[in-house]
């Protein structure tokens, strides 16, 4: 029921809505908010839970729009392999994905010291650690900023303005 209500809370940050940028209104649109079934879906995640599958996909969707090289991850570790097949794992500064119910907070000042502005870093676990989120937002490391409720997605390009945009996800 949680997730009714809060899918129902944000319903005005729906599709991109109020969004200005042609850039970031098509990250959400079609990455973020991506609706029709992928090649992979069918394959992945068929025992996971609904959260889990959900997050799962959006990083299968950010690995397959990024094609980075190395992902840096210990989470969804199949969905990204799917959404690029040449990527490796390990020390990363293209594709981040961080839990933020680990150390992921303690890791933070480590990850903003190699970021470039092709950096994505990828943040699970919003809903239970708002505070943290308001830092990643507020840090002068930061660019883009996508709150997704579960997650939140950030872009490290400086030489746009910094916007931190609410979506319903």
């Amino acid at each position: 029921m949680k997730g009714v209500a809060v899918w129902l809370s944000r319903i005005g940050h729906c599709r991109g809505f109020g969004i200005q940028s042609p850039t970031d209104y098509w990250l959400v649109r079609y990455v973020i908010n991506e609706h029709w079934p992928y090649y992979q879906y069918e394959s992945l995640g068929r025992d996971d839970d609904w959260l889990t599958r959900k997050l799962g996909r959006l990083c299968f969707r950010i690995a397959n729009w990024r094609q980075p090289s190395m992902i840096e991850s210990s989470l969804f570790r199949s969905y990204l392999q799917a959404g690029c097949h040449r990527a490796t794992f390990g020390a990363s500064t293209e594709l981040v994905v961080l839990s933020l119910a680990d150390d992921g907070r303690d890791r933070l000042p480590y990850i903003y010291n190699k970021v470039s502005a092709d950096t994505v870093l990828v943040v699970i676990g919003l809903n239970k650690a708002r505070d943290v989120w308001r830092e990643i937002v507020a840090d002068e490391c930061t660019g883009i900023t996508f709150d997704l409720y579960y997650c939140g997605i950030v872009l490290f390009d400086k030489k746009r303005h910094k916007q931190n945009y609410i979506v319903n996800f």
